[in-house]
Parts: structure tokens; sequence; C-alpha cells
């Protein structure tokens, strides 16, 4: 099934290296085999996450315009050839196909209705395998960005501990970017700006993730304006 992306946040987000490789390594850890992205968007997060563990990588991408982005893109050599894209949702997914991880990022809270995704995407879990989803925190930041990108929902860790799928363990549950968390408030209550310009992130990327990475560990991973989900198949 095929839809078109209604955000336009892909691009800017993009740019955010700093961000993408702190996140990149707290999740590296967990990633490797078989690989699943559900939602890739344009391919950006692959860079920061695959390493030598990865036997390939398949991108699922509901809108056809960027699943032949990132399709380019492999052609081209700027991302692995162990790569492939299928266009569609994980109902386009074979169902015999088994995945040592299944990654959601930044995307789970543009799908209406999160319980069945997850089941779903739990019948595509090898066993032992890692189901992974980073979203965004905390209800109340929730702000005409979030409705302009096309979200339903923020998330706290209770809130997305709950929806684990059947026969899965949470095993990890850190939150990131506490320096962040104070960016995001600030638009939400002052600027309450729809989309944040490219000056905005290359602000918060440059200056505040660098932050970020050191307050979160001081911290110990109980605050910041994203969290992290770490499910693994008992079976």
């Amino acid at each position: 099934m095929s839809q078109r992306y209604v955000g336009g946040e892909l691009e800017l987000f993009a740019e955010a290296t700093h961000w993408k490789s702190y996140f990149g390594g707290v999740l590296r850890p967990f990633v490797g085999g078989r690989v699943l992205e559900v939602g890739a968007g344009i391919g950006s997060n692959i860079p920061f996450l695959c390493n030598e563990r990865i036997r390939c990588w398949t991108s699922l991408e509901p809108d056809p315009a960027l699943a032949r982005r990132i399709d380019a893109q492999i052609a081209a050599g700027s991302l692995p050839l162990r790569c492939h894209v299928v266009a569609g949702t994980i109902a386009s997914i074979a169902p015999g196909a088994r995945f040592d991880t299944i990654l959601y990022i930044d995307v789970l809270e543009h799908i209406a209705d999160d319980v069945a995704e997850l089941a779903g995407a739990r019948r595509h879990l090898a066993p032992e395998g890692h189901l992974i989803v980073l979203a965004p925190a905390h209800g109340f930041l929730f702000s005409r960005f979030d409705a302009a990108i096309g979200h339903h929902r923020r998330y706290d860790r209770a809130s997305l501990a709950r929806l684990a799928p059947p026969g899965c363990r949470l095993i990890a549950s850190p939150m990131l970017d506490s320096a962040g968390f104070f960016a995001s408030l600030a638009n939400r209550l002052l600027l309450a700006a729809a989309m944040p310009s490219p000056r905005q992130i290359a602000v918060w990327d440059k200056w505040l993730v660098p932050l970020s990475r050191h307050l979160d560990a001081a911290l110990g991973h109980r605050f910041g304006k994203t969290v992290v989900a770490v499910w693994r198949a008992a079976d």
C-alpha cells in the first residue's frame, strides 16, 4: 500500500548530523543481521546505523517518490549495496519474511493505530530479534509542528512501554536530548512555529545536541525530548 508523505521536514533533519550520530550511537548496539527500517523516508538514517554486523537492510517506505530517492542513492553508491527498498507498509512485507532488527525512527507517531502496527511488525521479528522505536516525547510539547507533519501523538516512557507486542520484553528505554527539550518547550509556548527554520535546526544540532550528550549521561537518560524503546523477542 502506498501513500504520500505529508511532512516537509525530511530535508531539514537530514542535515542534523550531530543528532543522527548521537542516536545512532545509542541504537547501534541493538542493530544487526537482517534489518527492516519502517518509514525510511529519504534514507538519511542508514549511514548512522549501519555497522559490520548487518547482513542486509530493507528500507520500507510508503511514499513511492521517497522510495525512488532511496533507490537512486543505492544505485549511485551513496548508500550500501546491501540495502534495498520496498515501497509500501508493514502489510507489504512477505508473510514469511523475518528480520533481526525492525526500526521505527520518528515514524510510529505518524501511524494512527500504533498497537496494530507493532503487532504487525512482531510477526516479522526473528527469535531474539530487536524491535526499536525512537519517538518524540511528552504530550504537552505537542505543537503546530507536530500537527503540520502528521503526528498523532507524542509518547512518554510509560505509554511507549505499554505498546509492547506479545512475546517481546522491554530491555532499554533511554530518553535523549535533554537540552533540546527546552528548545521544544520554547517553540510550544513562545514561537508556535509550524516548521523550524534551517537556522534553528543548525543551532540545535551544532550546540544543543552535543550539550545533551553530556547532560543525558549525567541524568541517567531519564529526561529528554525523545524517548526510545528497545524490545527483544522471546522466540
